[in-house]
């Protein structure tokens, strides 16, 4: 193996090739080494890059795997599956469409896409109701559990409503020619266990594979795991109990010790070698995860040294606890001359993410946010950005589909799904369809009519545009406007929601059409012709990725402790360390059975876990002796889990205002001011 160097225990991983695989990687062991590496040296034994595929759960880890194997195999690079399961399944989807009587390039619903289906459904717009009617029927899909067994097993009257809403769902789907973000798994393991044929030839073609982060894997995803490798189990997977943190959305650690039992045969490696963090921070780890039953023992170790004590801050409330951990950050940056980008604010819940950012513009420190929600990713941007995108490609099904139906124009899901119907046998884009005499046929003339008035409304905005035309297009902020108040998206919004959220909507919309009023006019300061809405509309995908967060920038990191797994910082703060916040207490958990409870304390505990082992050189944790709810003051307990961590409190009353680090942060700014002057 001439590729980079390895420990014993890496090398053992990358070599096996005599059956199934388990590398038990713990945090911060290099497991992105192992899986590229694995790559390389299959490729080095024989193996053909496009009969080896490497699974992960998101684009990011993918990315970097991707570039690794770049580096290592350049000229095989290319023919590598290296994926998402999402991805995957979508590509095994795309091939064997025909099987499951659909179009190859069927639209995928996002989750607004998929709310949208629900709120007609269950008649209502309260988020709250279709929130939890999306879970359960994630929760159901990633169960393997099909409309008809969901309303078998339905515990109470609220899972029975949904389970009724899920069969129609499905049908509305259908209907659509689509399919949402769990049909992505669900569907190519149906067509993997009931289809021979194309169950064999994807055997065939994936030979080898990869599993990253295994212990996140729920029911479904395990499955088509198990399909793929089939009687052949030539795979490794990778993963660690101890960060299993993805409960609440299907995932089950218990498919770790099921490897154990599938395949008696299985090889267990384990990584623990930490390459990221001082011993201090992995003790504190070790024995923190201790109290958790194990399915595997292990310890971490790491040849960083002991590293800097581990900081315990009581504070007196929440705006205390911001604002002395700011000042605190911005001192410690100053003095070990460090960038902002070394530092990360992690807590439990977003809600605590707002103070902090109050603190930090105060200071003017710049800082990112991972976990929350982008101004694109509201729903009324998206539904104007659907409009932009149809008139930019009227082949775009995805962008068809939501502005056809947002604001309601009497076309309901029997009529699209007519439409979808002969798009497909026609092979041809819904909007297109729509337009031909074939299609008449389909559906009853008041529909079409409808269908009509909308595509010609879409065709005279293209042309007005500059679509097709040597002329540049009409003023695009001008004909933007003229757009949304055609459509009659504000009284949509009066009409569908409360006016709070209704203004809150509009406020919204009014801001994207003067910032792309702005982005047309921007060339004026240097003397060229003003950007046309058609252009704007064709450049409307690099405009929403203004929503991606630039890593690079020289910020401060604020995440919620489930966004920052797979990453790492020089300095954690850790915050909100509190009984009831982390770990997190549920209202409804004097009603859950004791064995519930005690599993999710479990998960909360590598929660903790996995915040903890984030950090590189120095961790910094803080809880408050009381916080605000509404107008009341809510007595706050120390969380349990600084206990179990055996870490010192090395503050034994709590701090309200931090004057002395103030004071030392003034100092420091004085003495760089005389050796600069």
């Amino acid at each position: 193996m001439t590729f980079f160097p390895l420990n014993t225990a890496q090398r053992e991983a990358v070599a096996y090739l005599d059956g199934p695989c388990l590398v038990l990687a713990g945090a911060g062991s290099g497991k992105t080494r192992v899986i590229t590496a694995k790559i390389a040296y299959l490729l080095e034994r024989g193996y053909k890059a496009e009969n080896i595929a490497a699974i992960t759960f998101t684009n990011k880890a993918a990315h970097e795997m991707l570039e690794r194997i770049r580096k290592l195999a350049p000229s095989s690079s290319p023919k590598l599956l290296i994926s998402t399961f999402h991805s995957l399944g979508m590509r095994i989807l795309r091939a064997e469409a025909k099987a499951l009587n659909m179009k190859s390039n069927f639209t995928i619903l996002d989750s607004a896409d998929s709310a949208a289906v629900l709120s007609d459904i269950l008649a209502t717009t309260d988020k709250q109701t279709l929130r939890k009617a999306q879970a359960q029927i994630s929760l159901w899909k990633n169960a393997a559990l099909s409309p008809d067994q969901a309303w078998q097993q339905a515990g109470n009257e609220s899972e029975g409503i949904i389970a009724k809403a899920f069969m129609r769902y499905q049908q509305t789907v259908k209907a659509y020619q689509a399919v949402d973000f769990d049909d992505l798994i669900a569907l190519p393991l149906r067509l993997l266990e009931e289809k021979a044929e194309i169950r064999e030839r994807w055997q065939n073609l994936l030979r080898y594979l990869l599993i990253d982060e295994v212990q996140d894997t729920n029911n479904v995803q395990y499955a088509l795991i198990k399909h793929l490798t089939g009687p052949r189990a030539m795979f490794t997977a990778v993963g660690d109990d101890d960060q299993s943190i993805y409960g609440w959305r299907g995932a089950d650690v218990k498919n770790l010790a099921d490897l154990q039992r599938s395949y008696p045969q299985l090889k267990l490696i384990k990584l623990e070698q930490n390459y990221r963090s001082t011993n201090r921070i992995l003790a504190a780890a070790n024995a923190l995860i201790s109290h958790n039953p194990k399915l595997f023992e292990k310890k971490l170790w790491s040849e960083h040294g002991t590293g800097d004590p581990i900081t315990v801050l009581p504070m007196e409330h929440e705006d205390a606890e911001a604002e002395n951990i700011v000042t605190r950050l911005s001192a410690h940056r100053f003095e070990r001359r460090a960038k902002f980008s070394d530092y990360a604010i992690l807590y439990r819940g977003n809600h605590q993410a707002r103070v902090f950012e109050t603190h930090l513009r105060q200071q003017r420190i710049p800082y990112i946010m991972s976990g929350g929600q982008s101004f694109f990713d509201r729903a009324e941007i998206k539904d104007i950005t659907a409009y932009l995108r149809l008139i930019a490609n009227e082949e775009d099904d995805q962008a068809f589909l939501r502005a056809v139906s947002t604001p309601k124009r009497g076309i309901g899901p029997v009529t699209l799904s007519a439409l979808a119907e002969y798009a497909t046998t026609r092979k041809t884009a819904l909007f297109n369809a729509l337009f031909e005499s074939g299609f008449s046929s389909y559906v009853k003339d008041n529909q079409r009519t409808a269908l009509l008035e909308f595509g010609n409304f879409i065709n005279r905005m293209q042309f007005r545009a500059g679509k097709d035309s040597a002329k540049n297009g009409e003023n695009a902020g001008l004909l933007l406007q003229e757009l949304i108040q055609a459509i009659g998206y504000e009284n949509y919004l009066y009409d569908t929601l409360d006016n709070k959220q209704a203004l809150s909507k509009w406020n919204n919309v009014q801001e994207l059409v003067a910032w792309l009023t702005r982005k047309a006019e921007g060339d004026n300061k240097t003397g060229q012709s003003p950007k046309s809405l058609m252009e704007l509309a064709q450049h409307i995908a690099l405009i929403t990725l203004l929503q991606e967060t630039d890593q690079q920038q020289d910020a401060v990191h604020l995440s919620t402790l489930h966004a920052a797994k797979g990453l790492e910082y020089p300095h954690v703060f850790l915050v909100g360390l509190e009984e009831g916040l982390l770990p997190h207490e549920s209202q409804d958990e004097e009603q859950t059975e004791e064995s519930a409870v005690l599993s999710k304390l479990e998960e909360e505990r590598r929660l903790m876990y996995v915040g903890i082992t984030r950090a590189q050189r120095s961790l910094s944790i803080s809880y408050c002796m009381k916080r605000k709810r509404g107008k009341e003051w809510l007595m706050r307990k120390p969380s349990r889990f600084l206990i179990e961590m055996g870490v010192n409190q090395n503050q034994s009353e709590p701090i309200s205002l931090p004057q002395d680090t103030r004071a030392h942060f003034a100092a420091l700014k004085d003495l760089l001011a005389h050796k600069t002057s």
